[in-house]
């Protein structure tokens, strides 16, 4: 998966290179274009694994459906701040999985996962409107989930919804 490898390969440089600013990434929008179908592709990839384990320690989940009239009602640091958080629980569900899966298939689709989650955890990190330090509370709604696929479910839901609406509310903000 070349194309998916030399997207991750810029979506980390432009983290790294825009550090305090990485607004290239959300002036874009084909971008996360790009991203949502990597994570249905991801889905379908890990529904093709042969023999997923049920996993003996659950995953714990964020619940990411959302009401677009509520979320149009938060600041944009409430919502950076809230994705932070399902963003948090996701890395740390991939990270459990990947502990009870042996299965190569399972495995990679997990990394590749974790790899992603991550990259926009770092990402959204790098925005910030309150000044000073600020410390990641969550107190987000979960659900605890035994099967891998869900994991993978709750991640594209989350890349086509929340994330993709913050990236547009950002793109009025900062692509004028």
């Amino acid at each position: 998966s070349s194309p998916g490898l030399l997207l991750l390969t810029s979506f980390l440089l432009h983290v790294k290179e825009d550090r305090a600013s990485p607004t290239r990434l959300v002036c874009d929008n084909r971008l996360i274009q790009k991203y949502i179908l990597e994570a249905k592709d991801m889905e379908k990839r890990v529904g093709q694994c042969q023999a997923l384990p049920v996993l003996s320690c659950p995953a714990v989940l964020p619940l990411v459906d959302f009401s677009l009239q509520q979320w149009k009602s938060k600041s944009n640091e409430t919502k950076r701040r809230e994705i932070l958080c399902d963003l948090s629980l996701l890395v740390g569900a991939a990270t459990g999985a990947l502990g009870q899966v042996s299965e190569e298939c399972g495995a990679r689709q997990l990394s590749q996962l974790y790899r992603h989650a991550n990259s926009f955890f770092l990402l959204l990190q790098t925005f910030s409107w309150e000044a000073g330090h600020w410390e990641l509370s969550c107190s987000s709604h979960s659900m605890e989930q035994t099967h891998i696929t869900s994991i993978f479910l709750t991640y594209r839901q989350l890349v086509q919804g929340k994330l993709r609406f913050f990236f547009h509310d950002l793109d009025k903000v900062l692509c004028k």
